[in-house]
């Protein structure tokens, strides 16, 4: 198969992906749409599940080429920035929602990336002293009440969806992992969480013992 048939086949895909959700993507209506017979699907992707991940994989994997890091940013702004983000994408690819928030399916290599991304902006979060809670933790809130909102507002008509949600739900969730401002004082949980985000400053100590440190500096963060 070439390039390009096997392109118009993602292609296909995504657009009924788009357009009628997971349940839509069946291996006749994608055939159809792409100008293949149904074997040429099987053997290139093996079954459907095989063609959504190819989907998922190439949609989302342009969004995770875009969410780079950068240095000289203030870490909370930017984690504000990518909830935002998060949300956005989420309404305007809500099949690809749909299909992402199966608790049943394995992660892709690229969601996994994406999974990455996020845990480096809570980790610059914890070295600037911001962060009350275990990174491991607030990886996982902000990954899961950013889901959750997204899937609020795709079950929620247009005209009836709460213009305040997603402000409401970054200021609780910012409320639940953040410290207050960098010139007040955060607290023993936050600077134990900043340390123990902190390699250089546990180089000094043996690997058996910075893991022993870490472990002391986790029981102090989840207090």
């Amino acid at each position: 198969m070439t390039d390009s048939v096997r392109d118009r086949i993602v292609d296909a895909a995504a657009d009924l992906l788009a357009d009628v959700g997971p349940a839509g993507v069946t291996t006749r209506a994608v055939a159809a749409a792409a100008g293949v017979q149904a074997p040429t699907i099987y053997r290139q992707f093996g079954d459907k599940d095989g063609l959504l991940e190819a989907v998922a994989d190439r949609v989302f994997a342009a969004y995770v080429a875009g969410k780079t890091v950068p240095d000289d940013v203030d870490p909370v702004e930017h984690l504000r920035d990518s909830f935002d983000a998060h949300i956005a994408f989420g309404l305007a690819n809500p099949g690809l929602t749909a299909l992402f928030s199966d608790p049943l399916r394995s992660h892709s290599t690229t969601e996994d990336q994406g999974i990455a991304v996020l845990r480096e902006r809570i980790h610059r979060v914890a070295l600037a002293g911001r962060l009350r809670v275990p990174e491991p933790r607030a990886v996982s809130l902000v990954h899961a009440i950013g889901v959750g909102v997204v899937l609020d507002l795709i079950g929620t008509p247009d005209e009836e969806r709460d213009p305040a949600l997603v402000a409401a739900a970054w200021d609780a969730l910012a409320f639940a992992i953040l410290t207050a401002a960098p010139e007040v004082d955060p607290g023993s949980h936050a600077a134990a969480v900043q340390l123990a985000a902190d390699e250089d400053a546990l180089a000094a100590l043996s690997p058996s013992e910075r893991a022993l440190m870490r472990d002391w500096l986790a029981r102090i963060a989840d207090a």
